[in-house]
């Protein structure tokens, strides 16, 4: 952290900031120039709110230069981190799909979505089992019942499972069924319950809130990762903007940000991001572009008739369509579909 002192700092003034410094674990570094001293304080407090120095008396500006989470740094691991999911690599060189509905709605249906994008390539089905909605008159999901229904179609057509897990008290019931455990947006800062998933042995698809910073979103991550839980995969999911033309607003560009400032695996979730049918396969297809380690798509074979989010589900065929173009994409990169 830099310290900027005024000006017209005193010197007893400047020898206040550097014994609260001090008093805070920092090492602190004094440089005096002609009109300004500047203090280097040195020390990893990722808690440390900076404002606490701002507000001291003939202090002019203070400067983090270390980012305030630390296990979710590219500093940390330099290379990259890659989890291998019962045989499937993410944030390897390889590409994944995760394809399904957003809902599961009955055996049938659950069965007919995973035999079509298994087809296609998909490596992992997802489908919620528990649902928040925003209405509480909405289909809430089937429960335990949809998750056995969601591992027995992943099973018989060899896929993996990605499913929303709702509150601390369905972490256990969720792992039982699932390979991979999703925290929803509406749960990105619900800190105990990160706390909680920071304990948990399944690896853990942590998507971005709804009017996050990618700041707020890594620290979301370390709390998951402070918890012991080494395995969390980001999912840029749209943020909420004033354009309405859209349900969200998908964030490409937190794609490379997120590489640059973090080891963990990226995907991006374009059905939710734009909402729209007609507007995911363009957007899924920058998602592969921009570097992203793969990408969820709602896919539902009678979408009309959905009990949730029908809109923005592709139809099989338009799935196989993607499919084919995003491994062309992938190509392009230097990627392959995983």
């Amino acid at each position: 952290m830099i310290v900027v002192l005024e000006p017209g700092a005193t010197e007893s003034q400047v020898e206040h900031v550097i014994k609260i410094l001090y008093e805070h674990g920092f090492d602190v570094h004094r440089s005096t120039g002609v009109r300004q001293t500047v203090l280097g304080a040195i020390g990893v407090r990722p808690d440390f709110d900076h404002r606490q120095i701002e507000l001291i008396p003939g202090v002019a500006e203070v400067h983090r230069i270390t980012d305030p989470y630390k296990l979710a740094a590219r500093a940390f691991r330099r290379e990259g981190s890659v989890f291998d999911i019962g045989g499937v690599k993410i944030g390897d060189k390889g590409v994944v799909v995760m394809a399904g509905p957003c809902a599961v709605e009955s055996e049938e249906q659950i069965n007919t979505i995973a035999a079509r994008v298994a087809k296609s390539g998909a490596r992992f089905l997802r489908g919620g089992a528990f649902k928040p909605r925003s209405s509480p008159y909405s289909f809430q999901g089937l429960g335990e019942e949809g998750l056995k229904f969601l591992r027995a179609a992943a099973d018989a057509h060899q896929l993996k499972v990605v499913t929303e897990v709702m509150d601390r008290s369905q972490i256990s019931l969720v792992e039982k069924y699932a390979d991979v455990l999703q925290v929803g947006a509406r749960n990105m800062q619900n800190f105990t319950f990160l706390k909680e998933l920071g304990k948990a042995s399944k690896p853990v698809l942590l998507k971005r809130g709804m009017a996050a910073t990618i700041e707020e979103w890594l620290m979301s991550a370390e709390y998951i990762l402070s918890g012991g839980n080494s395995q969390v995969i980001l999912c840029e999911r749209g943020i909420r903007t004033f354009e309405t033309a859209t349900r969200n607003t998908l964030d490409v560009s937190a794609i490379p940000v997120i590489k640059k400032k973090s080891h963990l695996p990226i995907i991006a979730d374009p059905s939710h991001g734009i909402g729209i049918r007609d507007k995911v396969v363009p957007m899924a297809r920058a998602c592969i572009a921009a570097g992203a380690d793969g990408v969820m798509i709602e896919v539902h074979h009678d979408p009309d008739h959905a009990k949730s989010d029908g809109a923005q589900s592709l139809y099989p065929d338009q799935f196989d369509v993607l499919m084919k173009e995003i491994h062309l994409i992938a190509q392009a990169i230097g990627r392959v579909i995983a």
